[in-house]
């Protein structure tokens, strides 16, 4: 079927102009936007020669975010936007003028997803028309640290609503609040969740990064599915205090970006201790400021890697793409080791009823931290709201969360009971176990399939993916590009043990530079 590009054709028409559809894809991509596709060290280097001026770099994403976000293919990745961004911006000017940098994201400008906690103008979401006018009462703790690196927090990202964890039947970058977000490659396509305008926000530059949160897959499936690189940490390596619960066990907030590099230095300014968030108390002694560090094109040479089996033979153009990896992965000195299973029997069983119970405790002390004024005080409220409304249930249920109004509190034996079996079925009986028994120094499977076609009717087609056992164990997992099937992007995942990151850096680096497999997304419809 005939592709056609359609960017712009709302703004200014093709007889006027006197350009071709395929002129007007490559103005919009090359020559209105000359920010298109730079990282970091980029922008750095523009800022010490005094190229551009971090004014006029928010400027610019911002132009763009009306241009390519809210017009021309409006792809709806963005919920709000941030009006004091350019305020924010003629600060950090000032204080380059005067020779200081905050830290390494000094003047980047950086999307939140939006179900992270902003005490600024924008307000935090979820996705939910119940929070639509809920604001914060301080940074959560991922912001801050961003703000204190010197990031620019440009605006929210939309999401598949309540991280996706609402209802049975859903769509994915679907929101009450948003609306639907769509695949940049292709635009009748999904963009994959729960992190999903935070993906397409990167994948299409409307942002040079942006924050994801998962619980399972929902940073490294809208990566994949979108063709850029995507970090979802150890559990504890950066605090979740101020963003929006599902499980505390599982909950983690990652790097999005275009490369790996990028990734790694902002990953390097999330993390640290955080006293309200007991999880990182465990990441003392095992953290760094500098990942970078870690990156290093010949790091391939003598790893033993395990190939999961499991998500293989569902789709034989991702199988064929991932045996391509395997081979470049053995071209460099990678020794490879099939595993056919990774965790014990019901270990998702058992998330899944974690969850529940840590979704009703988890979002009723959220609604609480909100103050006296929060829109929503409690779970039930919640409930009770989009019963009365006209659009949160217009397309799927919210099963999920009646079935956590349900559980008991966190005290219940029986949560107790599908905790412990839960982790030790994902680590001692999981990915420890696989790892010690051949020796391994990380896991590669595909991230995911191509992404299908967005249906509000039937909800998400998903075909495979290998994002449950790093979730399920709260270790670390990096998506990077493997390959397109026809005009969509797919990933590869590299997950391993507690605290491997820098290990998984290395050698998901090594493979991001050896085989360079991003593509920038050129908005396509299919006629």
């Amino acid at each position: 079927m005939k592709l056609k590009f359609f960017t712009f054709l709302l703004l200014i028409g093709l007889a006027a102009c006197n350009k071709s559809p395929e002129q007007i894809k490559n103005t919009a991509n090359r020559e209105e936007f000359k920010f298109l596709e730079k990282d970091i060290d980029f922008i750095r280097q523009g800022y010490e020669s005094n190229a551009f001026t971090v004014q006029e770099v928010v400027q610019a994403y911002l132009n763009r975010i009306e241009q390519i976000d809210k017009n021309g293919p409006k792809i709806n990745s963005i919920i709000s936007i941030n009006p004091d961004a350019l305020k924010i911006a003629e600060e950090l000017d000032k204080e380059l003028k005067e020779g200081k940098i905050r830290g390494p994201l000094h003047g980047i400008p950086v999307i939140l997803k939006d179900n992270i906690d902003t005490h600024d103008k924008m307000p935090t979401t979820a996705g939910s028309r119940a929070l639509m006018n809920s604001f914060p009462l301080q940074d959560s703790y991922v912001a801050k640290k961003l703000r204190q690196a010197g990031a620019v927090i440009i605006a929210k990202a939309n999401l598949s609503e309540w991280a996706n964890f609402r209802g049975e039947l859903s769509s994915s970058g679907w929101s009450g609040v948003g609306g639907q977000t769509k695949n940049p490659y292709v635009l009748d396509r999904n963009p994959c969740g729960s992190s999903s305008g935070s993906a397409v926000a990167v994948s299409a530059n409307l942002t040079m990064l942006a924050v994801g949160t998962e619980t399972n897959g929902s940073i490294v499936c809208p990566s994949q599915i979108n063709g850029i690189v995507g970090i979802k940490p150890t559990v504890g390596l950066v605090s979740r205090s101020g963003i929006i619960p599902i499980s505390f066990t599982q909950d983690i907030a990652g790097p999005m970006a275009r490369t790996l590099k990028d990734a790694a230095i902002m990953l390097g300014a999330m993390v640290g201790i955080d006293s309200a968030d007991s999880k990182t108390l465990a990441s003392e002694g095992k953290y760094y400021t500098d990942y970078t560090k870690f990156l290093k094109k010949d790091a391939l040479k003598g790893k033993r890697i395990g190939l999961y089996k499991a998500p293989l033979g569902n789709n034989y153009k991702v199988d064929t793409l991932f045996n391509q990896a395997v081979k470049f992965l053995k071209s460099r000195g990678a020794e490879i080791i099939e595993i056919d299973r990774i965790g014990a029997p019901r270990t998702g069983y058992y998330s899944f009823q974690i969850m529940l119970y840590e979704y009703k405790d988890g979002l009723n002390k959220y609604f609480q931290s909100l103050g006296e004024n929060a829109p929503i005080k409690s779970l039930e409220d919640l409930i009770a709201f989009n019963k009365q409304d006209s659009v949160e249930l217009k397309y799927f249920n919210q099963a999920y969360l009646e079935m956590a109004q349900k559980k008991d509190d966190l005290n219940s034996k029986e949560y107790k009971d599908f905790l412990a079996k839960m982790l030790r079925g994902s680590r001692e009986g999981g990915i420890d176990s696989v790892m010690n028994l051949h020796n391994l120094d990380a896991i590669i499977a595909p991230t995911g399939g191509p992404a299908w076609k967005t249906d509000h009717l039937n909800g998400d087609s998903f075909q495979l993916g290998s994002s449950s056992p790093a979730a399920q164990a709260g270790y670390p997992s990096i998506t990077v590009p493997m390959g397109f099937i026809g005009e969509l992007p797919v990933g590869i995942s590299f997950f391993g043990r507690a605290w491997s990151e820098p290990l998984l850096i290395e050698i998901a680096y090594a493979y991001e530079q050896g085989t360079k497999h991003r593509k920038m997304p050129e908005f396509l419809v299919h006629d």
